[in-house]
């Protein structure tokens, strides 16, 4: 490889974080990159703003050479795992390029005239006989939502394997990053089911999903999710377990007690705690915690509920 010419590469894993953005995961394969750089990587383009090296405990980096792998972060949005990306002169011209192509890629995946139908629907169809009586080819419309890109390959490569003879399945949209308002109103539209896998929809995307009756199921195994649509395709779809949200809490403080661990000061912001529920903590849209509720107490006594605007 040449240090000495632009930097050109492949792109390994995308994820997004809040505060930080997209950070993509690059390896060099010819040329040096550097900051400031502009880049266009499949149908995303952006400026590198900072590198961080992969191996280094995330040591920050001025320029990396061929074949290391870095963390960039300056990305409009989460390239695809396995994108080649090249570094252009300009911004501009880095827009234009990557503009064309997701336009292309989106004609590709909305073409072709087809029935819509959500999860209750095709069941119902399936149960009743009038499926096979459509003309069309019954479509299940899915966007996805994941924490990294590389979930979203392998969720693809999988609904890729089932096959109906009556519908298809179709993914309208697939990004890294929590579900949100503009998930709900694109599946709104276009009667579609949305996948969140390994993330929670955000307050406003759970409040609209409510609102305009928008399905939204969450998986942490991937066969899980091609499993119930395979069952789902094959008219065995077991009745769906819902979980339902007594209350919502935001952590305003942590107490450290050493005979007890680590006490949540709370104040509910929806609904109401109860004592012996369970606990689901999220953080930066993923859950990263699910537990049986051990003590709730308001003040210094115990207590059986603690509602809206109080702390415990």
């Amino acid at each position: 490889a040449n240090p000495d010419r632009a930097a050109m590469g492949i792109c390994l894993e995308a994820e997004q974080e809040p505060g930080r953005g997209v950070i993509a995961k690059l390896i060099i394969t010819n040329g040096t990159l550097r900051i400031g750089d502009v880049l266009v990587c499949g149908s995303t383009f952006g400026r590198v703003k900072a590198m961080y090296d992969t191996m280094g405990h995330g040591t920050e980096l001025e320029q990396a050479l061929p074949s290391t792998p870095v963390n960039v972060t300056g990305f409009d949005a989460a390239p695809e795992a396995g994108d080649a990306f090249h570094v252009l002169d300009d911004i501009s011209m880095a827009r234009e390029v990557a503009e064309q192509r997701d336009f292309r890629g989106r004609e590709s995946s909305l073409a072709g005239i087809t029935t819509r139908i959500s999860f209750e629907e095709f069941q119902q169809q399936l149960e009743d006989g009038t499926l096979a009586k459509s003309d069309e080819v019954s479509t299940i419309n899915l966007i996805i939502r994941a924490d990294v890109r590389g979930s979203i390959e392998a969720i693809k490569k999988e609904l890729e394997k089932l096959y109906h003879s009556e519908v298809q399945i179709k993914i309208l949209h697939s990004s890294v990053g929590g579900i949100t308002a503009a998930d709900i109103m694109l599946a709104h539209a276009s009667k579609a089911v949305v996948v969140g896998f390994n993330v929670i929809p955000n307050e406003a995307a759970r409040v609209l999903a409510d609102e305009k009756r928008v399905e939204i199921r969450r998986y942490d195994i991937i066969y899980k999710l091609t499993e119930d649509i395979k069952l789902l395709l094959e008219g065995q779809l077991k009745p769906e377990e819902r979980i339902v949200e007594l209350g919502h809490a935001l952590v305003q403080k942590i107490f450290s007690i050493s005979r007890l661990g680590n006490i949540a000061g709370c104040k509910v912001a929806r609904g109401a705690i109860q004592r012996g529920c369970r606990i689901r903590v999220n953080r930066d849209g993923r859950t990263i915690g699910d537990y049986p509720l051990d003590s709730l107490r308001r003040e210094k006594d115990d207590a059986k509920e603690v509602t809206r605007g109080l702390e415990c």
